[in-house]
């Protein structure tokens, strides 16, 4: 038993991407060659050559931050037995569950509920567990589907536990009849019952959606009466509430649509994280916070155990942060269409960054530890939290640093102190209002210090920036099954909005004061870590290299110029790295089990994405600089999988997310249509194949905007994207035949 205690709950094993690493530096060396190539040309004064050598030195900057952070992947294994054997049931710690949703139209509350219900089923004590539920939209929908829910979940949890129900989400689970064959005659009744119940509550939240108000604003809904979703005060419902004792199988469940008012900022998501921290402080004060989106359910009943085994361990207890679990999505569309899948990614890049410092935060799936969201930096033991927070609630500089409620002021000092709180006690509802008002981080710590960053849309990122910054580390939490499973855009709409958001926060992050170049000059983040964060930062400014890159074969076509060597002895610089590139990305994704098509789909979307979505991202900031505009937070629409025959389809509509990549279309078509009336591939100084073949390429690329030139509704471009980007195209040859005067 003793040697048992003292073995570590979980390892890290690294693993060998060696044909990656061949590949990767294959490319890097050809980068290199081509870039010693365009210092060493008799053309380098041209400007295609001076405009190509640009574009490729980022390339090249931007493939060594890449390399960086796959060069040493890694992922966990954890040891759920070592921690039952040195941490019994009873013993287990708190956890928090945070989960958060926005607008009842984009984020529907059946699946707020699903989500919300497969958290309650967890295998793990239910006295042990509060799920505190953020309404941003302030929805009476939202709060009576949580309260339906919370009926059924008296049914639903016992039968998840005693049955070892692996999904505990009813509408996945459901959706299979297969799985009411089982040898016990009592299991498929119970089965049928539960599935029953299930629809009822299904068709009690969606009659209840078709009405502008769900049901009557009487009892405890009358306080939804006089509210609008931007004006409004405090709302917190305890809805369950877990005292203790074995017929108490569902835990606490909490409502929360926190105060806003029309002249006060409330950081979106950010700001409801902190509210939810603020609040479960005063009422269960957990050490252990798991956070996920409403669309992220439970996929591994046993996943909590299995993040404890990460922060419990001995080693993890002073360093690890968050215990961050990996996204993936139930309703891939067929050879992931929009590319958003993100399956190659994570295997390459993300156990790329928990072989360094450790995993980013993906706002969503991830377990944290409390007192880390306090502040506390890593190996600060129980004696120096005593020291320097002696009295914390009668500490004028503490107060202002968390606020001036002594409640919880002194729930921080017993997470400092490493104490928890009677879980049965009374949940104090008074005293959580105060700590949810939209004025009460004013002059403290918050979104600064303390809890979840302000100041980008891409608050996660930032706020896992700052802990690695401080010194922490993070672990990436992979099991079998895959923990969590959510739901993608449907279309590629979302997928581009989506894209938007992310790049536009994370440009954010890196051109502000927490860049993380800054972090590793002033801070504790390690210079590898710091590559990576620069990698994943700069998706916004990558956009602008691509897109003149993409313009580049036809400009040269037009001003019958070339940017590519037109000598046989040189030009095999560019076609192996093209080459090479390919090869080596065709295999990472065939080695994560995907496709040829998928590949392929996921290339072309990586270009789509980056010169539109990506660029779009970098105008906003670049216009919130310049204090023309701020930047808004998009929220993504979540839906179930849709069995329209069209999906996969592009979809258009008059977003100035389409005029990028519609004008680059438009370009090269003029392009190529010049180079079959005046080919001549015999002048030295002229175009070539490569330039034609390179044009023809981003066409390819762009295929389905070509078919949305010709395409009808939804599926066609609107005639004023068009009309923009005809005008736009052509200026840009006005400009090509005003340099060729020149």
């Amino acid at each position: 038993m003793a040697n048992q205690s003292s073995l570590p709950l979980y390892e890290k094993i690294w693993a060998k991407h060696t044909f990656s690493r061949i590949m990767d530096s294959l490319t890097l060396l050809l980068l290199f060659l081509l870039l010693g190539y365009r210092i060493s040309s008799h053309n380098n004064h041209t400007f295609p050559y001076f405009v190509a050598f640009l574009c490729e030195s980022w390339f090249t900057i931007t493939w060594i931050t890449t390399m960086s952070t796959k060069w040493t992947p890694s992922h966990t294994k954890t040891f759920l037995d070592r921690l039952l054997l040195r941490v019994s049931e009873s013993k287990l710690p708190p956890l928090d569950i945070f989960v958060t949703t926005a607008d009842p139209a984009l984020e529907p509350p059946i699946i707020t509920v699903n989500t919300v219900l497969s958290l309650l089923a967890l295998d793990y004590p239910a006295n042990k567990l509060a799920c505190y539920v953020s309404d941003d939209g302030c929805s009476p929908l939202t709060f009576y589907a949580l309260v339906e829910a919370t009926k059924f979940a008296k049914l639903w949890v016992p039968f998840c536990k005693k049955y070892n129900v692996q999904c505990r989400a009813p509408f996945r689970y459901f959706c299979d009849e297969e799985m009411a064959n089982h040898d016990l005659p009592e299991f498929k009744q119970e089965w049928f019952k539960i599935k029953e119940e299930y629809e009822q509550l299904s068709g009690k939240i969606e009659n209840a959606a078709q009405n502008s108000i769900p049901c009557e604003l009487v009892g405890e809904f009358d306080i939804f009466s006089q509210t609008k979703p931007r004006n409004h005060s405090t709302i917190i419902k305890v809805i369950r509430e877990n005292k203790g004792g074995l017929s108490n199988v569902v835990p606490h469940i909490i409502y929360i649509s926190r105060e806003k008012r029309p002249k006060h900022p409330h950081h979106h998501k950010a700001g409801a994280m902190n509210v939810l921290t603020r609040i479960s402080g005063l009422m269960t004060n957990a050490p252990f916070i798991l956070n996920v989106d409403c669309d992220m359910y439970v996929n591994n009943s046993k996943i909590a155990l299995h993040a404890l085994c990460i922060l419990l361990d001995s080693k993890g207890e002073k360093e690890v942060a968050f215990a961050q679990c990996p996204q993936r999505f139930y309703d891939a569309v067929k050879d992931d269409a929009y590319g958003n899948q993100l399956v190659a990614l994570p295997m390459y890049i993300g156990s790329g960054f928990a072989g360094l410092q450790g995993i980013i935060y993906a706002g969503t799936n991830c377990f944290h530890r409390r007192k880390v969201i306090y502040g506390v930096s890593p190996h600060h033991d129980i004696q120096n939290a005593n020291k320097d927070h002696h009295g914390l609630a009668n500490d004028k500089e503490t107060m202002q640093k968390f606020g001036t409620s002594k409640g919880f002021v002194e729930s921080v000092t017993h997470v400092l102190e490493g104490m928890t709180l009677d879980f049965y006690k009374s949940l104090d509802v008074k005293a959580a209002r105060k700590v949810a008002s939209c004025d009460y981080e004013y002059n403290t710590a918050w979104g600064k210090q303390v809890g979840w960053l302000y100041g980008s849309t891409s608050e996660d990122v930032l706020t896992g920036l700052k802990f690695h910054t401080k010194g922490w580390r993070s672990e990436l939490c992979s099991t079998d099954p895959i923990a969590f499973m959510g739901c993608s855009p449907q279309d590629n709409l979302g997928q581009m909005a989506q894209h938007k958001r992310w790049s536009t926060g994370l440009l954010d992050i890196f051109l502000s004061k927490h860049c993380p170049i800054f972090g590793t000059l002033f801070g504790k983040l390690q210079l590898r870590e710091c590559l990576a964060y620069i990698w994943i930062t700069n998706w916004a400014l990558r956009s602008v290299p691509e897109i003149c890159y993409a313009l580049l074969p036809a400009y040269c076509i037009i001003t019958n110029s070339n940017f590519l060597p037109n000598q046989e002895s040189s030009m095999w610089i560019p076609t192996t790295l093209f080459v090479i590139y390919n090869i080596s990305n065709l295999f990472e994704h065939i080695k994560s089990g995907l496709s040829i098509r998928t590949w392929w789909n996921n290339q072309r979307m990586g270009r789509i994405t980056t010169m539109n979505s990506c660029f779009l991202g970098f105008l906003t900031i670049l216009l919130k600089h310049l204090r023309i505009s701020d930047t808004p937070f998009e929220i993504t629409k979540k839906e179930q999988p849709s069995s329209n025959e069209n999906v996969g389809r592009f979809i258009f509509n008059e977003s100035l997310i389409f005029l990028p990549g519609t004008t680059i279309l438009m370009v090269q078509f003029i392009a190529l249509f010049m180079s079959l009336l005046e080919w001549q591939p015999l002048v030295s100084n002229g175009y070539g194949v490569g330039e034609v073949f390179c044009s023809g390429y981003v066409v390819l690329c762009y295929l389905p905007f070509l078919k949305g030139l010709f395409g009808k509704g939804k599926y066609g471009i609107p005639l004023s994207t068009i009309c923009k980007s005809t005008v736009l195209a052509f200026l840009f040859v006005h400009f090509c035949s005003k340099t060729i005067a020149n």
